[in-house]
């Protein structure tokens, strides 16, 4: 049997996640905020992060690029950092009230997003897909040696 290198998961998971990022673009930037914003945002919200160090590794991206992030959305007034009091080497990183104000509806603009691309999903399926997708992304880090957020 011929198999389809372009029906395999990390193909259609690509495809999905380009899409995603597309329309996420597209929706985020009247607010000032890009995609690749998101995580940082999140982690800065929910204090699951404070440092360029842990933002990276909350992100799963490397010290550099994150870095360059940190430094357009300080420029673009989304975030501020100020020294370390604990560490003279490193800084700490805060939300804006800018862009604490802009979050909510960021958010809610891509919870419409998924919404719509479920569209035709049951409650349950997209539950499902949730879940397997978690587990995929799970596997693929065990197999890659990335700790988990």
């Amino acid at each position: 049997m011929h198999e389809d290198v372009l029906s395999t998961p990390g193909h259609l998971v690509s495809l999905a996640a380009r899409g995603f990022a597309r329309l996420s673009e597209a929706r985020l930037k009247p607010l000032g905020f890009g995609v690749g914003h998101v995580p940082i945002l999140v982690a800065l919200q929910h204090g699951k992060a404070s440092t360029q160090r842990d933002l990276a590794r909350f992100a799963k991206v490397e010290q550099p690029p994150m870095a360059q992030m940190l430094g357009r959305m300080e420029r673009d007034g989304l975030i501020e950092r100020t020294p370390d009091p604990s560490d003279g080497r490193s800084s700490l990183v805060t939300l804006t009230k800018v862009a604490k104000q802009r979050l909510p509806k960021a958010t809610a603009t891509l919870f419409q997003g998924n919404r719509e691309a479920l569209d035709g999903f049951s409650d349950s399926e997209a539950a499902q897909f949730i879940d397997m997708l978690k587990r995929v992304i799970a596997n693929l880090d065990q197999m890659i040696g990335i700790e988990a957020p």
